[in-house]
């Protein structure tokens, strides 16, 4: 059974960045269903306002590849919501391609989007989460569990947030934090386009959502630590 999600009158609360589509979005919608106060934060103005609309969430334009607007968007999620209960890092980038072909102004991009931004924000949201013995949903890729010729970088990075995903469990594991991996294959969102599979063969983003809504039916004693979520018809790989 779900824990009620208020405690002692006070609304637990999620931060999501890149909540304001895809994956990021379908688990802020999930948060909302279990009742959870929101924060979304993305680099698009106009599309995280328009999903904060729809849940009711503070909307926060954010590049997390920014420290300082990470530690401002920690600050602002606590002065509206007061507490902080789950975490999660959607925010992500994919540029395909060798590292022999890639210019390093996007190995640069991709690592400062997809791992040491979501650095950064989990370094501002610890403290919150050691209070409320909170989960981090990090968004990590089933290309950071097995070779990808086409994503060397990108799946580079993935595996990295799998790692620091499994430290960050056995840093905070006397203060009651949890913390997943989300890994999975091709899912319907644009940045699987490329790929040429059609968007109702995929993995769908609510999948992602529905993952997420089984770790908080957990007891405080259980935790997923990594979970790679594979489509149905791509051989067990990345497609």
């Amino acid at each position: 059974m779900l824990c009620d999600p208020h405690v002692q009158g006070t609304a637990k609360s999620a931060l999501v960045t890149g909540g304001s589509s895809g994956i990021g979005l379908a688990i802020a919608r999930v948060l909302a269903e279990e009742g959870y106060t929101l924060t979304l934060a993305s680099r698009t103005k106009d599309k995280v306002e328009a999903a904060a609309a729809e849940l009711g969430a503070l909307a926060l334009e954010v590049n997390v590849a920014d420290e300082e607007a990470c530690e401002r968007l920690v600050a602002a999620h606590i002065e509206r919501h007061g507490r902080l209960d789950v975490l999660v890092n959607s925010a992500g980038i994919g540029i395909g391609g060798g590292i022999e072909e890639q210019p390093l102004k996007h190995v640069d991009l991709m690592l400062g989007v997809n791992f040491r931004g979501l650095i950064a924000v989990t370094k501002y949201a610890l403290p919150h989460l050691r209070d409320s013995r909170g989960w981090i949903v990090n968004l990590a890729s089933i290309a950071g569990t097995e070779p990808v010729p086409e994503l060397q970088v990108y799946a580079a990075t993935k595996a990295a947030v799998i790692s620091l995903t499994r430290s960050l469990n056995a840093a905070h594991d006397r203060d009651g934090i949890r913390a997943i991996a989300l890994c999975p294959g091709f899912v319907d969102t644009p940045m699987a386009a490329w790929s040429g599979i059609p968007g109702d063969e995929m993995i769908q983003p609510q999948d992602c959502g529905e993952i997420v809504r089984m770790c908080l039916r957990l007891s405080p004693h259980a935790r997923v630590p990594v979970v790679v979520v594979e489509r149905v018809g791509g051989a067990g790989g990345v497609g």
